[in-house]
């Protein structure tokens, strides 16, 4: 009877460490990091920019720090060097993440998808993808941070930065940008159509033919610092050739679609990179408590 009584009390200890052990802990896996929350008020799904992995997301994206014990449960992902992404890779993505909801058991309530620059791209297609397909992952919300949507206009606004050679890292990066959008999809003048089937958001293009239609019915985000002085002395550019143009842009033509729950948000200086460095176009312009706030509020 004792011996019995022992194995129980012991068992049940074992489930507690266990589940305690599990909460807050680091869970890595294939193209993926994971976090469960104890408390899970929700979950944040987060795309990396370019050239980047899970480590520069975890150093740059402060806000992550503790977010777990705020009730949000993360995945951070490694897939990059997208800025579109064809069916299959969609499809491909989309099962990575069912296997991480069931492999983990996390509950399916309240997610959100995000990226920041062309992990925002990735992060708007997959939403739209889950929207579209009628997914047993269901967003309820879109966080895009300082990302080129319209790629078109990046086409365009890279062949600019060339042609000014104002600076060393915006001349190679236009040339990089040019080269790989002319090899994936060709020049936008002469391939306009898979501009509109690739392109995340379209400017020239009516909201009925874009990924944008699907997201009138869910929250929305679009982030951008527009720090114009800055962007003047350091890349001699003009806010018609930002992202956050383009994202103001997004953010109307959602409104004029019927969306009750999209905002721009606009930031002052807060893009400061995780060196010290001051640059708009960073993970920062988060505001880590706010964000909490909107996807659990």
């Amino acid at each position: 009877m004792r011996k019995s009584v022992f194995l129980i009390v012991f068992s049940v200890f074992l489930m507690i460490f266990a589940t305690q052990n599990i909460f807050g802990q680091t869970i890595k896996g294939s193209h993926y990091e994971l976090k469960i929350a104890q408390d899970q008020k929700a979950v944040l799904i987060l795309f990396p920019c370019f050239p980047c992995h899970i480590e520069h997301t975890k150093t740059e994206a402060g806000f992550l720090k503790g977010i777990e014990k705020k009730g949000v449960t993360t995945i951070l992902l490694d897939y990059n060097q997208k800025l579109f992404l064809t069916e299959s890779e969609k499809q491909q993505y989309a099962k990575t993440l069912h296997k991480i909801f069931k492999r983990n058991k996390i509950t399916k309530d309240n997610i959100y998808i995000g990226g920041f620059s062309s992990g925002g791209n990735v992060a708007l297609l997959m939403t739209t993808f889950f929207i579209k397909n009628h997914d047993c992952v269901k967003p309820k919300g879109l966080l895009v941070v300082d990302s080129p949507i319209d790629l078109e206009k990046l086409y365009d606004d890279a062949k600019k930065d060339v042609a000014k050679n104002a600076d060393p890292e915006a001349v190679e990066e236009g040339k990089s940008l040019t080269e790989l959008l002319e090899k994936e999809i060709g020049k936008p003048d002469i391939n306009r159509e898979k501009y509109k089937m690739f392109s995340p958001y379209l400017m020239s293009a009516p909201a009925e033919e874009g990924n944008i239609q699907y997201l009138k019915n869910i929250k929305t985000r679009f982030y951008c610092e527009p720090d114009l002085k800055w962007q003047l002395e350091k890349k001699n550019r003009t806010y018609e050739e930002l992202n956050a143009y383009v994202l103001e842009k997004a953010n109307q033509t959602l409104l004029k679609a019927g969306s009750k729950h999209t905002e721009l948000i606009q930031t002052q200086d807060r893009g400061i990179r995780a060196n010290g460095t001051k640059h708009p176009h960073s993970w920062n312009i988060v505001d880590g408590n706010e964000l909490v706030k909107w996807m659990v509020e």
